[in-house]
């Protein structure tokens, strides 16, 4: 059965299409496409018992995965192991598309829904963000899904 509810967000200025939510795949998996402008991405986390992984679309996006940083582009694949510190940020001078695998995504699918806001199907770049984020917001969020974000070093 495919879950009914939207499918496109904005989530923290990143345009995240779910392309399976985890209902879609007897909760096995959840299958993101997101567009990331530069300069943007997530913070170093870590969650324990979600596998998470990349495949580059288009673009260049910079990734930190326990410690260390490798420059992913177009058909890179990142993977990302249970646990792991890892953060990323989207190099270069136009947005980066990448499909994000988390398994079984219940976590993922919950953080990116309910910070994000529904947008039109069909919609292709995120809106620019209007101000900075609602950290504490973003903070319990994370928290109450089983992730932890680190503070800036």
């Amino acid at each position: 059965m495919t879950d009914r509810r939207a499918r496109t967000y904005e989530t923290l200025g990143i345009l995240m299409k779910f392309h399976a939510f985890p209902g879609d795949t007897q909760d096995k998996f959840c299958l993101v496409e997101a567009v990331v402008p530069p300069g943007l991405g997530a913070p170093p986390n870590h969650h324990a018992g979600e596998t998470e992984a990349f495949y580059m679309l288009e673009g260049e996006i910079e990734f930190m995965v326990d410690g260390q940083t490798r420059l992913a582009r177009r058909g890179d694949h990142v993977a990302i192991p249970d646990g792991a510190v890892h953060a990323f940020t989207a190099r270069g001078d136009a947005p980066a598309r990448v499909l994000i695998l988390n398994a079984p995504g219940h976590m993922h699918e919950r953080f990116f829904t309910e910070l994000g806001q529904p947008v039109a199907e069909g919609t292709s770049v995120p809106a620019p963000m209007d101000g900075p984020p609602d950290v504490a917001r973003v903070m319990r969020v994370a928290g109450e899904t089983g992730m932890t974000i680190l503070p800036p070093a």
